[in-house]
């Protein structure tokens, strides 16, 4: 039997020589200038650089150009089912035909509207509430033990685990008037005397904002701890103590020094939550039922009735310019601090 040391002399005495051919091999194909430009692109940082503009381009750009080309056509019963922006005409002329029947619609039409504003206020209330729960709980888990943070971590992910469909119907058997909430309240109101056997309270969360409330918050929040840890565990804790040794108060200490810190990780939570949440249909539809209306369930509502893609890509288009509001206004907050 060989030894142990021969045994890895030779795999190293292998890899030697695959590593001198691969080397040759190189230098023999340098010689040919495909070759030679392929090799620089995987030097250069422009092609670094260019990945993600690629990825942006073929799976967001392309898209939503798309999208807002069908937006300004007419909906028509055919394949595709929607009038085409160019066309020729006799004599080789280019006709281009723009239609802004969509926009205006939703201008005219008041259900899109509020369906608008009430889905940037949902959204925006909350993410609010969700940093507001998140940022204790990603406040406690930098400032564990080594040991536990992989553990709590662990614990914030463990929901993704876990059909989100599944969980959100969980929430409708625990907020319905006959669900666990509601029995459970009855059960404790009833053995400390406070509720009349006879008369047992109803809860009507189900339906309602405060349901689609509780099931963002809920669906979102690991999207709002997980940057804000990364944020909060690089901070040098020496800074704190700092503070507190030259006698500013706790209070005054967090708010100067740990959240002025951790504002990167605050909006970078807060754009994970809301820009979901402003589009979210499962939750307002499972949750708020017909009494919450959102952007979301009006886009689908609105082509399941009539099939009209074109009015339903004008909806998406005034969504992602709503969207991309918040995101300037944070790139300019950043330009300004950055200068």
């Amino acid at each position: 039997m060989p030894h142990r040391q021969q045994g890895v002399g030779t795999f190293t005495g292998i890899m030697a020589e695959i590593a001198s051919r691969l080397n040759f091999t190189h230098r023999r194909l340098l010689r040919f200038a495909p070759y030679r430009f392929l090799v620089s692109l995987g030097h250069s940082h422009r092609f670094l650089i260019g990945v993600p503009y690629l990825w942006l381009t073929l799976f967001f750009l392309i898209p939503f150009l798309i999208i807002l080309r069908i937006s300004f056509t007419e909906a028509e019963i055919a394949s595709p089912p929607f009038s085409n922006l160019l066309a020729w005409i006799d004599d080789g002329l280019l006709q281009i035909t723009v239609n802004f029947q969509n926009y205006m619609e939703l201008w005219e039409d008041g259900i899109y509207i509020h369906a608008y504003l009430n889905s940037v206020k949902i959204a925006f209330f909350a993410t609010l509430l969700t940093l507001i729960i998140g940022y204790p709980i990603a406040l406690a888990m930098s400032r564990a033990s080594k040991k536990w943070q992989l553990f709590l971590l662990m614990l914030v992910i463990l929901p993704f685990w876990t059909s989100f469909l599944i969980r959100i119907y969980a929430w409708i058997t625990i907020l319905s008037p006959t669900g666990v909430l509601n029995n459970f309240i009855n059960w404790v109101g009833m053995g400390i005397g406070l509720i009349d056997p006879n008369s047992p309270v109803t809860l009507q969360i189900l339906h309602t904002d405060l349901a689609v409330y509780i099931g963002i918050v809920y669906g979102y929040l690991p999207f709002m701890i997980l940057p804000l840890f990364a944020t909060l565990i690089k901070i040098d804790d020496t800074l704190v103590e700092a503070a507190l040794d030259l006698g500013s108060p706790p209070l005054k200490t967090f708010w100067t020094i740990t959240f002025r810190l951790s504002l990167p990780g605050v909006l970078a939570g807060c754009f994970l939550v809301f820009i979901p949440a402003i589009g979210e249909f499962v939750i307002p539809d499972l949750l708020g039922g017909s009494n919450v209306t959102m952007i979301g369930k009006v886009l689908y509502d609105t082509y399941l009735q009539g099939m009209n893609l074109p009015l339903v890509s004008a909806i998406s288009v005034i969504l992602l310019l709503i969207v991309l509001i918040p995101i300037y206004i944070f790139n300019r907050i950043q330009a300004k601090q950055f200068n």
